[in-house]
């Protein structure tokens, strides 16, 4: 999970920074241009330190360079506010394939609920359509300030809420499941193992 964080950060560098110039400069055309540069400038810093390049990198830096370049010749900053919608539903359909979330688990979650996984998968893939959809109609209005409100707190706030919620609901499973377990004195689960793994559930 932290990977797919990671991820995020870095594909939307270029909104974070379009927000942080405008913010400061309350100039939609020169966050643009400083937003287009710090593309650029990630992308060269890539391939200079030889990191791998996926599909979404390239695609992310053309985004940016058509959308901000679409802007800056129609003084209309929609163009680059559904920028961010782009790679939310490009990585919601990352997160349809089945199972992508079991990688990321830790081997208690894997072992125990991995059905809860799956569909965690899913449930995030939904999240991050919805904040798509939501960014494009935010977007939509023109509403600079109403947009930097969205992206870096409704967004941002709704990825942190689901993460803590799928942390409590799956604890909760966890726990239960391995106390049934110990009550019922599951005789596939050794005493040594059992209680090594209700105490990392705890």
């Amino acid at each position: 999970m932290k990977s797919v964080f990671a991820k995020l950060a870095t594909d939307f560098f270029s909104t974070i920074v379009f927000l942080l110039v405008y913010l400061v400069s309350d100039n939609v055309a020169l966050a643009t241009m400083v937003a287009i540069a710090g593309a650029v400038a990630q992308f060269v810093y890539a391939r200079i330190k030889q990191q791998k390049l996926d599909v979404m990198t390239y695609a992310s830096l053309a985004l940016v360079i058509l959308l901000g370049g679409a802007t800056l010749l129609t003084k209309d900053p929609r163009f680059v506010l559904v920028k961010p919608s782009i790679a939310h539903f490009a990585i919601g359909a990352i997160m349809l394939r089945k199972g992508w979330m079991l990688r990321y688990s830790p081997d208690i979650v894997r072992d125990n609920i991995p059905h809860l996984v799956t569909i965690a998968g899913y449930a995030w893939a939904a999240l991050m359509f919805a904040l798509g959809l939501g960014t494009i109609a935010v977007a939509m209005t023109g509403d600079i300030k109403l947009w930097a409100f969205y992206v870096s707190v409704v967004a941002v706030g709704a990825k942190v809420a689901a993460f803590a919620l799928q942390y409590g609901v799956f604890r909760i499973v966890i726990t239960r499941k391995l106390r049934a377990e110990a009550r019922a004195g599951n005789p596939l689960v050794s005493e040594p193992t059992h209680t090594k793994v209700y105490k990392a559930a705890r």
